[in-house]
């Protein structure tokens, strides 16, 4: 893999958590994260595919934090690092890839107590406690994360039993029932088999299981990749609106820059496993720095424009 344009020149420095402080919601309708909390911070992470000959470096050096209640969209071609630094961020990865290198912190608020956790240090029944309690994660395909031949009320009951096991076949039945209705899905079908929904319904209760336990940090991978345009923008709705209900911060990960600007708080912008821009939105919108976040930009077409001039904009991505 040969080397990525160095950041230096066009990535803006994270900005520094200050503790105590609270978001703010600006007239545009971002957060002003120079006054939030950060949910997690990753210093220095390196993530390498440990493949002969010579071992693929998937993430190189990235920086990144997100803080309580934001939706930070991370951007970038196939290939680019997207999903392993995700991976890497939740405990995920599996064999032959490795974090070589790198810090990733979790800021816990649990009942109003703040405690930071040294996710790379956590093992066994305290990963198991952590994952999907902490930090959940919504798969890019659903067919492929739901059990085929379990009802949806099991999988759901899954999470309850695992990470709240005092919980009444009752309680755990209401719970689901709530959660699938929150998410758009008619509570019966807590009785369907996978192959039975749709693939926005899919999508939706893997949503709800996400969400169960009402995590502080929701990872989703592409989650809306595989589905129409309509059913698209109905689950980018929903996500939008829970969002705002439940608090918890948001890593969206995706190629669809265009989605991103209209729904992230911040953007990174990710190129051969580095970020080379980030910033607000607008700022990535308005003023972009790096070129290939300009041919990224480029690269969509416009609904006003010459026909056929975004495909010349993008030639050379």
């Amino acid at each position: 893999m040969s080397d990525a344009p160095t950041a230096d020149a066009t990535v803006a420095p994270e900005v520094p958590v200050t503790a105590g402080t609270h978001e703010h919601v600006g007239a545009d309708g971002t957060r002003d994260v120079a006054n939030a909390e950060a949910v997690i911070t990753a210093r220095n992470v390196h993530i390498e595919y440990e493949v002969d000959p010579v071992a693929v470096r998937a993430v190189r050096g990235v920086d990144l934090t997100v803080y309580r209640g934001e939706i930070l969209g991370l951007a970038g071609e196939s290939g680019c690092g997207k999903s392993t630094l995700a991976y890497g961020l939740n405990r995920l990865l599996k064999a032959p890839a490795l974090m070589t290198e790198g810090e990733v912190t979790f800021h816990d608020r649990t009942d109003g107590v703040d405690t930071d956790i040294d996710v790379l240090a956590l093992d066994g029944d305290q990963l198991r406690a952590f994952r999907w309690d902490k930090i959940s994660m919504v798969f890019q395909g659903a067919m492929n994360s739901l059990n085929p031949v379990i009802k949806i009320r099991k999988q759901l009951f899954d999470v309850f039993t695992t990470h709240r096991p005092g919980m009444t076949d009752d309680a755990m039945e209401e719970r689901s029932r709530e959660l699938l209705e929150l998410v758009g899905v008619d509570p019966d079908r807590i009785n369907s088999y996978a192959h039975e929904l749709s693939g926005g319904m899919r999508q939706r209760v893997m949503i709800a299981m996400a969400l169960a336990l009402e995590p502080q940090l929701m990872i989703m991978d592409e989650p809306t990749t595989a589905l129409d345009v309509v059913v698209q923008r109905d689950i980018i709705r929903e996500i939008m609106r829970l969002r705002e209900i439940f608090g918890f911060a948001v890593i969206f990960i995706t190629h669809d820059l265009p989605m991103l600007l209209e729904i992230s708080d911040r953007v990174a912008i990710m190129l051969e496993g580095q970020i080379v821009e980030r910033g607000t939105a607008h700022q990535i919108y308005t003023n972009a720095q790096h070129d290939y976040t300009k041919k990224l930009l480029s690269s969509f077409p416009s609904l006003t424009g010459e026909r056929g001039s975004f495909v010349r904009g993008g030639e050379d991505l």
